[in-house]
């Protein structure tokens, strides 16, 4: 059995003291002053984060842990029975999602690099939450083919309002593959909740494609929401040099990966035109790029100007970039928390109206913003 962090406490549990609040300072933006509180340290390159109905949380850590985490108690737990993960380059362990009816059925979802012949590839499985053990866990996505290198696993999950499980997977640096319907690399994957294939897929009818397959032309996507009032999956991708994009995800539809894009090639070169007749333009593109990865849409009541915005971690740019968004339309950015020059992996809302952060770091912190003007 894995061994969990810390000490024995009376219910035979091992688990970490955390500090409750490490420290709280004040930021100005211009629609809120909020602080900035430190409410864990110590976590190793964190990737997903979910809040749990009683209040706790579960992170993920990319080298392969999940956390099972109590920040009213100070304590935290490491959770046995996840699956095997290949902690290579920018693999390991990413999301953590829960179904839509956890509290009636504890299921938790996790993706994750998994190797295999001929390299490696993404994989997304789930298991039922028992005290701070995952039962019974078992895969129900593996994307095809397995490609050698470390690079563009994706992968964010997310439940859209009929119960559908949505996967976005990476290229895995081989960026043809997105534009083909034989291959899940660069696609935003529709499943069921047990991983079945629902009957209106767009790709059912082409001989060729993948069943599983929803919309591509995808680079690598590692930011992914439900819009609440709209009910579409909103998403970011990482870029070349330039070239992130925010996307509405839609069925069938070509994001034009690498046919198109407003990055150019690492070493200089132009890739292709920035638009293309057949392929959907992007909501909003940085250019140069700022590496977006967590996405969070806030309509909390804790910060009344900041609802309807959406938030991004930057991973290059290192601040949290907050959106005014106008329908489909994003009119304003402000970024968030530059001089902290923090690589933000993770953007959660949090059911209490605050907004989380985890750091990308081997010594990283989770941050909760809470108001400052109330």
């Amino acid at each position: 059995m894995r061994k969990f962090i810390g000490f024995v406490v009376a219910m035979g549990l091992v688990v970490s003291a955390l500090p409750l609040l490490v420290g709280a300072e004040v930021e100005r933006s211009a629609r809120h002053s909020f602080n900035v509180e430190i409410i864990s340290e110590g976590l190793n390159r964190p990737w997903g984060l979910a809040f749990l109905p009683d209040g706790r949380m579960l992170i993920s850590e990319r080298p392969g842990r999940l956390l099972l985490l109590d920040p009213e108690r100070n304590e935290r737990w490491e959770v046995e029975g996840t699956p095997e993960v290949a902690a290579t380059n920018q693999g390991g362990l990413l999301d953590v999602a829960l179904h839509p009816e956890f509290e009636s059925n504890g299921w938790v979802y996790l993706s994750y690099a998994k190797a295999g012949d001929g390299g490696y590839t993404t994989a997304v499985g789930r298991g039922q939450l028992q005290d701070a053990r995952l039962s019974g866990f078992q895969e129900l996505f593996v994307a095809t083919p397995y490609a050698s290198g470390g690079r563009h696993f994706g992968s964010r999950l997310v439940f859209d309002e009929q119960g559908y499980l949505f996967i976005s997977t990476g290229d895995r640096g081989l960026r043809d593959n997105a534009q083909a319907l034989d291959s899940h690399h660069g696609k935003i994957i529709r499943l069921t909740d047990d991983g079945q294939i629902p009957a209106d897929n767009p790709f059912l009818d082409h001989a060729e494609a993948l069943p599983g397959i929803y919309s591509y032309g995808h680079r690598n996507p590692q930011g992914m929401i439900l819009h609440p009032d709209t009910g579409d999956v909103w998403l970011n991708e990482h870029g070349p040099r330039g070239g992130d994009e925010i996307n509405r995800v839609q069925a069938g539809l070509n994001f034009g990966w690498p046919k198109v894009t407003h990055g150019r090639e690492y070493h200089g070169p132009s890739i292709g035109p920035s638009e293309m007749e057949g392929m959907e333009p992007p909501l909003h593109h940085w250019t140069p790029s700022i590496a977006p990865s967590g996405m969070a849409y806030y309509q909390g009541e804790r910060f009344p100007d900041w609802q309807g915005n959406i938030f991004v971690g930057a991973l290059a740019g290192r601040h949290l970039a907050r959106l005014t968004v106008d329908g489909t339309e994003i009119v304003d950015e402000e970024q968030l928390l530059a001089d902290r020059q923090w690589r933000v992996r993770d953007v959660r809302a949090g059911p209490d109206g605050y907004i989380y952060l985890l750091v990308d770091a081997t010594d990283a912190p989770l941050v909760r913003l809470t108001p400052a003007d109330q």
